[in-house]
């Protein structure tokens, strides 16, 4: 197995809520995690048709028979019984009594929101993160031997599902098979959604509109539908964990903004698959060759966030005349302007969005007679290149993409 780096958030947690709710996406490891850290806890699965009957048919006496250090998966499949938990923990207020995991975050969090306050913690367990996979690369014995450019492009093309990396399942088997499942199972019972070969369509046009500004118009009529059936479908798809919604940062600089978020999905690897890309090869002379880079630095950021429980908030900058800075992290020490380029060697040209970035923090204090911040304004070019300083300016690696995230990580008390 894989080890994770949310097993230390987990345990923390459990010491001190009675319920920790463990969400994330199908075969991102949830259920493997959960009994390999907890081996003397009982294990229900409500997908289980037989297990499910049972809790059904009689909760009071399930909870009172099995109601302490118990797993219980898939939870979402009977909202009800959250009901029955609430109450048996406001009766004894034992920390760490349950564990409840699912898939399907907005059921989950909507059933557990109602009934569940105050009682309940959350984590998220995502896609394996790039730091885990070279952890556990390291002992594999079938790791790849590529370096470099060709590295990233097989990581990119793989994706990061722990899974079909430890069985070393063939990208195009795995993710076909993933898409099955999840439109058969999980969209149908979060949303009644009548054409499932137009949903399909949706999810693989969306995929040749990564790292695009999201217009929906134009995104319902390449699809065949409404506006307001494209908004419900992505929030769907964002809720279930397949894409990831930046949104654009709004400060007060006084300029025109960009309203419209930008969408990528959470996992490259079923992005080529979507894109029918067949080869790893492939992605150096594909036209979202840029994109899927992108893709997957946003990805990593995002999951790094989460396995961590990072307090990191997530942006892009756009304004009205297409300046731009691809990521801004924001957390309690400062902000980091992130450019992130596809190429292997540093143009000034990578400088444009990061210029514009600071000449604009510096027209913000000149009007606003502000005093100069205490917290620190940090830029990086994050590209396929060696790690470099250039002035104040950090060049990292694809494979550094942790350090973007150092300074909250280093806070006294993590």
């Amino acid at each position: 197995m894989i080890k994770r780096t949310i097993e230390k958030q987990l345990a923390e947690l459990l010491s001190y809520y009675p319920i920790v709710v463990l969400t994330g996406p199908r075969q991102s490891g949830k259920t493997t995690l959960l009994r390999s850290m907890f081996p003397q806890r009982e294990y229900f699965n409500l997908e289980n048709p037989s297990t499910l009957d049972a809790v059904k048919a009689d909760p009071s006496s399930f909870l009172e028979l099995h109601g302490s250090n118990v797993i219980i998966d898939e939870a979402q499949r009977f909202p009800e019984l959250f009901s029955f938990i609430q109450a048996s923990v406001d009766e004894q207020r034992e920390k760490g009594r349950f564990i409840l995991s699912g898939s399907q975050n907005i059921l989950l969090s909507d059933a557990i929101s109602q009934t569940l306050a105050g009682r309940a913690a959350y984590a998220e367990l995502l896609p394996l993160t790039l730091q885990e996979l070279s952890a556990a690369a390291c002992l594999d014995e079938q790791a790849s031997d590529r370096q470099g450019v060709a590295e990233l492009f097989d990581n990119i093309f793989e994706g990061f599902y722990p899974g079909q990396r430890s069985e070393h399942i063939p990208p195009e088997v795995f993710f076909d098979q993933y898409l099955a499942t999840y439109v058969e199972r999980d969209v149908r019972t979060m949303k009644n959604i009548g054409n499932l070969a137009a949903f399909r369509g949706f999810v693989r046009i969306l995929a040749g509109r990564i790292g695009q500004l999201l217009d929906y118009a134009s995104l319902a009529s390449d699809a065949g539908i409404s506006p307001g059936t494209a908004k419900s479908w992505l929030s769907i798809l964002e809720a279930s964990y397949l894409i990831v919604i930046l949104r654009p940062l709004h400060n007060n600089f006084g300029k025109r903004y960009i309203k419209s978020p930008k969408v990528y999905f959470l996992d490259t690897g079923l992005a080529c698959r979507l894109l029918g890309i067949r080869h790893a090869e492939e992605i150096e002379g594909h036209y979202l060759k840029g994109n899927l880079f992108e893709n997957f630095v946003i990805a990593e950021i995002h999951k790094e966030r989460a396995s961590q429980k990072l307090d990191v908030e997530m942006f892009f900058y756009r304004d009205a005349k297409k300046h731009e800075v691809d990521l801004i992290l924001r957390d309690s020490s400062g902000e980091s302007a992130v450019e992130i380029k596809s190429a292997s060697g540093f143009s000034s040209s990578m400088l444009k969005g990061l210029d514009y970035w600071d000449g604009l923090l510096a027209e913000h204090q000149a009007r606003d007679m502000a005093p100069v911040p205490q917290k620190a304004h940090r830029r990086f070019i994050v590209y396929a290149g060696k790690p470099e300083t250039i002035g104040e300016i950090h060049l990292l690696p694809w494979t550094d993409l942790d350090k973007l995230l150092l300074i909250e990580k280093d806070k006294p008390g993590r």
